[in-house]
């Protein structure tokens, strides 16, 4: 069957389109598996030999001019502003956008709590806005702690006893008022402190805190839960607990990891020492469980708590409390290849 090349090549210099569709269209039927030049081109087999060359460059030649019609009407689009039915079609892809990153602190408050989850903890929530009760009274703060006083909590006007939380232990008091022992969970997340008396202080920050209630529990349960996360999420398996005092436990310890002195970075986030403070901990006091309607001739319990903060700043390399929530794009960007 002869082709009338100059009859395909008029095809394609009358072909207009107003839309990438229809670009699109004009370029499957002319170069597609199926199209016109696929069919031209199997034709050649059926060509006399001395024909063949002549006819070879005439394909080629409609196929140079295919491609050169698809180039203008693709820049003549580009230049009328666009493909006029692009903000017609709600379906169409949209630009690629770059992806953002996990804040650090929500990297670590994750790690946390799936450290946890592995012994058996479960995640639990509460308010950030409480009542003087589960804030204070029920974790027994005397009223004329100095906790209560303006300078480090933040309450509502015109009602001394709701404020923004102080800590997490909150959602402890509200865990144990609605469920019996055993109860063993975590309780992550914001807290409120009035103490904005430098530039690296922060009035909001995050907690992790810790509880497990039940028949028998001692202080060496406690121990072995912290050395536990310790070696997990610092890879460390040297601790020490000194005697400390939280209004909430008795007793009561701070927590230390030995971090090392194997370089620079070490002397500064331990001052010297090597041992590096990670949390603070003790065994619930009984006070704390009668005021939650549990037993403490029956039920025992460990409390154990943790800034979020100082924990990413420590697994980041982190300087400055501050870079922490300032916002900058290129510090976030940093953590795009955490997990």
């Amino acid at each position: 069957m002869e082709i009338n090349f100059e009859s395909l090549k008029a095809q394609v210099r009358d072909f207009t389109a107003d839309t990438a569709d229809e670009i699109e269209a004009f370029r499957v039927a002319w170069l597609g598996k199926k199209g016109k030049l696929r069919d031209a081109s199997a034709q050649m087999k059926s060509v006399a030999p001395e024909s063949r060359k002549s006819f070879g460059q005439q394909l080629n030649a409609l196929k140079a001019e295919v491609n050169e019609k698809i180039e203008g009407l693709k820049n003549a689009l580009a230049e009328a502003g666009g493909d006029k039915s692009a903000g017609e079609d709600l379906t169409r892809p949209s630009g690629q956008e770059p992806l953002g990153s996990r804040h650090p602190v929500s990297l670590v408050r994750r790690e946390i709590e799936d450290i946890f989850k592995r012994i058996g903890f479960s995640v639990a929530e509460g308010p950030e806005i409480e009542d003087d009760r589960h804030n204070f009274s029920a974790l027994n703060f005397p009223p004329e702690h100095p906790a209560r006083d303006m300078q480090d909590t933040f309450f509502i006007e015109k009602n001394p006893d709701i404020a923004l939380r102080t800590h997490t232990s909150s959602v402890q008091v509200r865990v144990m008022e609605s469920q019996k022992p055993p109860i063993r969970i975590i309780a992550p997340g914001r807290v409120y402190r009035n103490e904005a008396v430098s530039s690296r202080s922060h009035c909001i920050f995050h907690q992790v805190e810790g509880l497990y209630i039940d028949k028998g529990v001692t202080f060496a349960d406690l121990k072995q839960t912290i050395a536990y996360f310790a070696e997990a999420f610092f890879g460390k398996t040297e601790i020490r607990m000194r005697p400390s005092y939280f209004p909430f436990t008795e007793p009561s310890a701070e927590v230390d990891v030995y971090w090392g002195l194997e370089n620079e970075t070490d002397y500064r986030i331990t001052k010297g020492t090597g041992w590096l403070e990670i949390m603070g901990c003790g065994m619930v006091d009984p006070n704390v469980l009668e005021a939650s309607g549990i037993d403490p001739e029956v039920y025992s319990g460990y409390a154990f708590g943790m800034g979020i903060e100082r924990i990413a700043m420590n697994r980041f390399n982190i300087g400055d409390i501050r870079l922490l929530f300032e916002n900058d794009v290129r510090f976030l960007n940093s953590f795009k290849g955490a997990w």
